[in-house]
């Protein structure tokens, strides 16, 4: 092998890992931490493992939305989106599935170092594998498989439950070793804006999604509700962390995150007018900044409290 070809296998891979999503599960348990901090608990051992094993379950699931979308034929040529390694056939169909098969296992080492660490309880062990390896399944059936739920519009939900309840309360729990309900709202906040990406995403790849029968929320909904949707959840996660700063913080730190919203706002506007597929690849990335920006406001805020 060339060194040429060595440079696109290398880069091909690092495409489809994706790098650029990593903030969304490391915002989820930044936020987690910062609760765990806030209320007393905070581990470090506990609070890196969990950053480590949310990364590995991130890029799981990229590497399997890569394959899945290819297998499938809804990653093509006509995809506004950029190209990847199998896309480009850089990356054989055996390739990327003895990578996810490496990612599970390393995947299910650090989860199980994490579990080790952090509960002291058998029934805390075995909810925690049953939600590790619930958390495997997901990542992996997202576009893979027969049925895969990212293709009958549930990856909205999805999001908001791993990225947002249980990333943010169950790293907040296994430093606590205790369920605090407080922990629901910066959780649900933190999800919201997690799925707020992935309509970005959905939104720029509306047409060819479509084309391949992939029935994403935002093909449900249609372009123009799906810009409405999107705003709702940028308005959905504001108010969240308002009513857990109103209800449980005190002083000017805990509004720290509302530096974050005029970003958000810019945002929201911009997705609202401009209505082409091709006007949301930019916003992509915007969006996964201003998730981690306002979760990262939001848990400074929570320390200094």
């Amino acid at each position: 092998m060339n060194s040429t070809t060595s440079i696109s296998q290398m880069q091909a891979w690092l495409e489809s890992l994706r790098p650029k999503t990593l903030p969304l599960a490391v915002a989820a348990v930044v936020s987690g931490s910062a609760l765990a901090s806030w209320t007393g608990h905070f581990k470090w051992p506990v609070a890196l493992l969990a950053l480590l094993t949310a990364a590995l379950l991130q890029i799981l699931s990229n590497l399997a939305n890569d394959y899945g979308d290819v297998a499938k034929g809804s990653d093509t040529e006509k995809r506004i989106g950029p190209m990847r390694g199998m896309q480009k056939g850089v990356i054989t169909a055996k390739q990327m599935k003895t990578a996810l098969k490496i990612t599970v296992l390393i995947s299910c080492l650090s989860g199980i170092a994490l579990i080790t660490v952090a509960c002291n309880s058998p029934s805390d062990i075995i909810g925690f594998l049953a939600l590790g390896v619930l958390a495997i399944v997901a990542a992996i059936t997202y576009t893979v498989g027969t049925k895969p739920y990212g293709y009958m519009g549930l990856g909205d939900l999805s999001v908001l439950i791993f990225f947002g309840w249980l990333s943010v309360i169950g790293t907040y729990y296994l430093q606590a070793n205790t369920f605090d309900l407080s922990t629901v709202l910066p959780a649900t906040a933190c999800g919201l804006l997690s799925v707020a990406v992935l309509n970005i995403n959905n939104l720029r790849d509306i047409e060819s999604d479509r084309q391949n029968g992939k029935n994403t929320l935002a093909i449900r909904l249609g372009a123009k509700k799906a810009r409405y949707y999107h705003s709702a959840l940028l308005i959905g996660a504001i108010l969240c962390l308002t009513a857990f700063t109103l209800l449980h913080l005190k002083g000017w730190s805990g509004w720290l995150f509302l530096l974050a919203v005029p970003l958000l706002l810019k945002h929201m506007w911009k997705v609202l007018h401009d209505q082409t597929p091709e006007g949301m690849r930019p916003m992509l990335v915007q969006m996964v900044k201003a998730a981690l920006l306002t979760n990262v406001l939001f848990s400074i805020g929570l320390v200094f409290n």
